[in-house]
């Protein structure tokens, strides 16, 4: 039956609805019943018991597939990384609790330690960034930055370091840019780098970077693929010879995603395609009229003809994301107080969009990066990076796009 089912999951809207589901495990292993679950199960037990204390010893063991504690693996999470796998197109994803959970296991399977180097996006996540100086850096690895739109640069800093890890992001925070993922591909492969690329900003849908020739893959799963703000989870999907190394140091550091987060992430995952298609066109329709409005002095979107990666992304990616981030025009941006007054000014004005620091839900999110995803950097890297003070970044959701327009546009005329 399971096989008769998987023949027809060609499609991408077809494998996000059903992949993963274990109805019809659960229908042939307890026959006679006359019935099996449609959606799969919440297994919310510590402990699995078998027939024999010898089958727990297989099972212990790795000797036959099953389940013995929840830190070592459960059947709601595993049903999860499973349509999460069969969306990514290849190689076995790992459930964690958080993204930055994933993005440690990722780092620790790469063999980022004592000794080794990481080169790392100039645009990375803040808490990214940190990780790796901080908690990294104690162990004895040594992070570089250097811009990946700049693929010289990139195959230089290659050359030069030969580093263990690059780590990259599909679509960087906040100014969108897009990485040309098979072309750094290429290099950190000629170079014997593990390839490590968090594509939470594209999820699948928009991407999927094993295909383009990365090791791993991370994802924060608590924004696109859960999509309804209610979790906080994170995944890695790898093959060899990482795939074994991740699943040693969820089991060793306990940070397996609970079962009913995983079932909330599944349920959230089926409408990924929907979501994802309206989110881009909402943020497309947004990013068009904002551009010529008089209040706005620069719009970041990637499918904008201005915008410096719009070939990487027509060649990349399926489409530009469901993010947009402008600059407020302002009498003098070169003024930080004023400028982060008149943001705040504006996002204090939004009735309909949420003020929150998160992106990825069916609600339209607005933020102030330098107060927020961008806060524990310093005002002149932040300078550097093109994080202004009259920057807002706004994470488009499901809503009618006329009424987010209207309630952008009202609250810029508070400014």
């Amino acid at each position: 039956m399971k096989e008769i089912r998987e023949k027809h999951l060609k499609r991408f809207d077809t494998r996000a609805v059903h992949a993963g589901e274990q109805r019809w495990g659960n229908c042939e292993e307890q026959p006679g019943r006359g019935f099996c679950p449609i959606s799969t199960p919440i297994h919310l037990s510590t402990t699995f018991a078998h027939e024999n204390v010898e089958q727990t010893d297989r099972v212990l063991g790795g000797e036959e597939p099953g389940y013995s504690y929840a830190r070592y693996g459960n059947p709601t999470v595993t049903a999860f990384e499973e349509a999460i796998a069969a969306l990514e197109g290849g190689g076995q994803a790992f459930a964690f609790a958080s993204g930055m959970a994933a993005m440690h296991a990722a780092l620790m399977a790469a063999e980022v330690g004592n000794g080794a180097t990481v080169l790392a996006a100039e645009q990375l996540y803040g808490s990214t960034a940190t990780l790796l100086v901080q908690v990294f850096g104690a162990g004895g690895a040594e992070t570089r930055f250097v811009d990946v739109c700049d693929l010289s640069a990139v195959e230089k800093k290659v050359e030069e370091l030969r580093p263990r890890a690059v780590v990259i992001e599909t679509i960087s925070n906040p100014l969108l840019r897009v990485a040309d993922v098979p072309r750094i591909a290429e290099i950190t492969r000629a170079a014997g780098s593990t390839l490590i690329v968090d594509a939470t900003f594209g999820t699948p849908y928009l991407q999927r970077p094993l295909e383009l020739g990365a090791d791993i893959v991370v994802h924060s799963a608590t924004k696109y693929l859960s999509g309804h703000g209610d979790l906080t989870a994170g995944l890695v999907v790898a093959g060899a010879p990482y795939d074994g190394a991740l699943g040693e140091v969820r089991k060793l550091v306990g940070g397996i995603m609970a079962p009913f987060e995983a079932w909330l992430a599944l349920r959230g995952l089926k409408t990924l395609p929907l979501r994802m298609e309206r989110q881009c066109e909402n943020a497309s329709e947004i990013a068009s009229r904002l551009a010529g409005h008089p209040k706005i002095a620069k719009v970041n979107y990637p499918a904008a003809k201005d915008h410096p990666d719009n070939e990487v992304a027509r060649r990349v990616l399926s489409g530009a994301g469901g993010l947009v981030s402008f600059e407020l025009a302002v009498d003098d941006p070169e003024a930080p107080e004023r400028s982060r007054k008149a943001a705040f000014r504006f996002l204090n004005a939004l009735e309909l969009c949420v003020k929150a620091p998160s992106l990825g839900d069916i609600y339209t999110l607005a933020i102030h990066p330098a107060t927020a995803s961008h806060r524990e950097l310093s005002p002149s890297r932040r300078a550097r990076l093109g994080v202004k003070e009259n920057l807002i970044r706004v994470s488009l959701g499901i809503e009618h796009p006329d009424d987010i327009i209207e309630d952008v546009e009202q609250a810029l005329e508070k400014v």
